[in-house]
């Protein structure tokens, strides 16, 4: 029992540890002696930072729901050739990391790159006729990009398990297709709409590397403020402030988002999801698909695939013609600058794989007894006959407690978290910041609601019978974890290990603030080079960035191979 009760203390300790200690800290230093929330409030340019951090995600909300929501009506609507794989494709930039995203749409419409040099070549133009570089048109359209796929997945995995009936019957009553809509799908489809809108909101609200790199210092998020005052300006308790706004911010609106995603959980009445899928047969069917297709290829298919292709180009003087070339991916670990800080992309590549794999594991050994403590709650269909009323009401006021509790880290961002940590472990008597296990403690904390999420419902979908049957034969608790909840469970832990080790793989804030130069990870390395003057550096960051592509989307195709229906919630 005791072996027992400490297994179920590790995730609580671990959240003690490396969540609730550094928020505490930029907590104390925000209202502490130097008072960097007053100091804020009178600093008429970071309620400016502010306002535009949310004023950018909001058209950025906007603009994603205007692109995504046709295209979720025709996935959720329609059945056509090469479906499966489009939807694949629309999936995949959800789980690249930020500065992937930013680099593929470098290399597309960058002023030397792949759009600009075609049509100065066929045109005839002496300058680039797409100036888009480090303007918020780039990093609206890459806000659009990222986001899309939330729409595709929240709105219309809710749309395609909609009753048709209802629809049929306002037909018959004479209604037409806008009043149907207006009147009776979209009342429906408002909880999903307003998950999905919030959560959009958010990751918009806190964009760090997009906004980093595609708009470079004419634009500043909170996210990207609080680190210029982290890194370069060394003023923690204005950074501090501001990370507690963030903070505040994104848990409300997380309270709310997880709130509207439980209403849009349970429609009316579901059928299967490929219920309402019909074969385009008319004209106008048939524009509406080829429309939305198109949108999807040139807004998600077009970066990536330039991404690719410009890593494999050597651009000529002028930048009007390119050579096919490998020099990019051989010269990886070149140091044409001699700079004295440079780490090989070699070096970088092997300290994430580490990470990573570290990641998981420390995941895995706080996610699975977390998951179990709120398995033993209220989630459970079976109580056994013993279990008294006061001890059901008490799991269940224990289990309500935790399940919020164990989501906060989705709802903090990795540069506070980074913040947090050089404030509470660059000092005695937690000196950890030379540590190299630091940077897998934060992506453990940032993959630990996904991993319990991922074993939850599978546990809870378990009958507490067959353990009792097999402790009631003389299995002891090791051998009932072995031989039957470790075989039952297996598909869920595995997704749970490659959802974390995805997350680590493509994390940029946190590592961006704590890592050592010995310790820099791929995502790092990628920025500093794409910081860097010269075609080499720029080169090499687009192969780097084309590896960790190619990584991550191997890792999500997995994901989606080994994911049992029902299995996990994201």
């Amino acid at each position: 029992m005791k072996f027992r009760s400490a297994i179920y203390a590790l995730p609580l300790l671990f959240l003690a540890l490396f969540f609730f200690y550094p928020l505490a800290a930029i907590l104390r230093l925000s209202f502490g002696n130097n008072a960097g929330l007053a100091q804020l409030r009178a600093d008429t340019y970071y309620l400016e930072v502010i306002w535009f951090s949310t004023w950018q995600a909001l058209l950025s909300t906007v603009l994603t729901l205007a692109v995504a929501l046709p295209a979720t009506y025709v996935f959720t609507h329609y059945s056509f050739p090469g479906k499966s794989l489009l939807r694949a494709i629309a999936t995949v930039p959800f789980v690249l990391p930020t500065v992937v995203v930013a680099a593929a749409f470098k290399a597309l419409l960058g002023p030397r790159d792949l759009l600009n040099t075609a049509l100065q070549s066929w045109l005839g133009l002496a300058s680039p006729p797409i100036q888009l570089d480090q303007t918020l048109t780039l990093v609206l359209l890459a806000h659009v990009f990222y986001n899309y796929s939330v729409v595709l997945r929240i709105v219309g995995g809710f749309w395609a398990t909609l009753d048709t009936r209802i629809e049929q019957a306002a037909a018959v009553l004479g209604a037409n297709r806008l009043r149907t809509f207006r009147e009776v799908t979209l009342p429906l489809l408002l909880p999903a709409l307003g998950a999905a809108a919030l959560l959009i909101f958010i990751y918009t609200f806190s964009s760090f590397g997009v906004m980093r790199i595609l708009g470079g210092p004419r634009f500043a998020t909170v996210e990207v403020e609080i680190y210029r005052l982290t890194s370069d300006l060394l003023r923690l308790d204005i950074a501090a402030a501001l990370a507690l706004v963030q903070m505040a911010a994104t848990l409300v609106m997380t309270v709310v988002y997880t709130r509207l995603l439980a209403r849009a959980a349970v429609p009316l009445d579901m059928r299967a999801r490929t219920a309402n899928a019909r074969p385009v047969r008319s004209v106008r069917a048939w524009l509406l698909v080829a429309v939305n297709v198109a949108v999807l290829l040139v807004l998600i298919a077009a970066p990536l695939l330039a991404l690719v292709l410009r890593s494999f180009l050597s651009l000529g003087v002028g930048g009007t013609s390119s050579v096919f070339t490998l020099d990019n991916y051989v010269h990886l670990n070149q140091n044409p600058t001699r700079g004295s800080f440079f780490v090989p992309p070699l070096i970088a590549i092997a300290n994430s794989l580490r990470f990573a794999l570290a990641a998981a594991g420390v995941a895995l050994l706080i996610g699975v007894p977390g998951a179990y403590l709120l398995a033993n709650g209220s989630g459970q269909k079976y109580q056994p006959a013993g279990q008294s009323l006061l001890l059901r009401v008490r799991r269940f006021q224990f289990s309500a407690l935790l399940d919020p509790l164990f989501m906060l880290p989705l709802g903090t961002s990795a540069i506070t978290l980074g913040l947090g940590y050089i404030i509470v472990f660059g000092r005695p008597p937690l000196n950890l910041l030379a540590s190299p296990w630091l940077i897998p403690a934060v992506h453990a904390l940032l993959a630990f609601p996904f991993v319990v999420r991922s074993l939850l419902p599978a546990l809870r979908g378990l009958d507490p019978r067959l353990r009792e049957a097999a402790r009631a034969l003389g299995a002891s608790p090791v051998r009932v974890l072995r031989e039957i909840d470790l075989p039952l469970l297996f598909p869920a832990l595995l997704s749970g290990a490659v959802f974390a080790f995805t997350v680590s793989l493509g994390e940029f804030g946190a590592a961006l603030l704590l890592a050592r130069p010995e310790n820099q990870t791929v995502p790092v390395v990628i920025d500093r080079l794409l910081g860097l003057p010269g075609a080499s550096n720029y080169g090499r960051a687009l192969a780097l960035s084309a590896l960790l592509m190619l990584t991550t989307t191997v890792s999500f195709v997995l994901l989606d191979r080994v994911r049992v229906r029902d299995f996990g919630e994201f």
